[in-house]
C-alpha cells in the first residue's frame, strides 16, 4: 500500500508544481523544476517499496496480500521516473538553447 501511495505522490508532483505556477505571481514555470528531484526520489521510493512488498509476499507464500497494490506502485514509480527524466531533459535543452542564443 505504501508503494502505491508513493507512486501516486510521485506522479502528481510535477503536474501540481506546474499547476501552481498558474496562480502565483512570484513562482515561474522554470522554478517548477525544483519538483523534478522530488518526483524522482518518490518514484525510486515507490519502486523500492514495491520490491519489498513483493519479497514479503513471496516469503509468506502469497498470504501477505497487497501484490496488486505493489504492482501498481511499481508502475507509477517507473512512470514518475520517466516524467522526471523527460522534465530534466527539457530543462537541459532549454538551458542549452539559452546559452547558444
Amino acid at each position: 500500500m505504501w508503494s502505491l501511495a508513493a507512486g501516486v505522490l510521485a506522479v502528481a508532483t510535477l503536474p501540481l508544481a506546474i499547476f501552481a505556477t498558474r496562480y502565483s505571481r512570484s513562482y515561474d514555470l522554470l522554478q517548477a523544476g525544483f519538483a523534478i528531484p522530488i518526483a524522482a526520489a518518490l518514484g525510486v521510493a515507490a519502486v523500492a517499496l514495491a520490491g519489498r512488498a513483493r519479497t514479503r509476499d513471496a516469503l509468506s507464500l502469497g498470504r501477505a496480500g497487497g501484490l496488486g497494490a505493489a504492482r501498481a506502485g511499481r508502475i507509477l514509480g517507473i512512470l514518475a521516473l520517466c516524467l522526471g527524466c523527460s522534465a530534466a531533459i527539457s530543462l537541459a535543452v532549454y538551458g542549452l538553447l539559452l546559452s547558444i542564443a
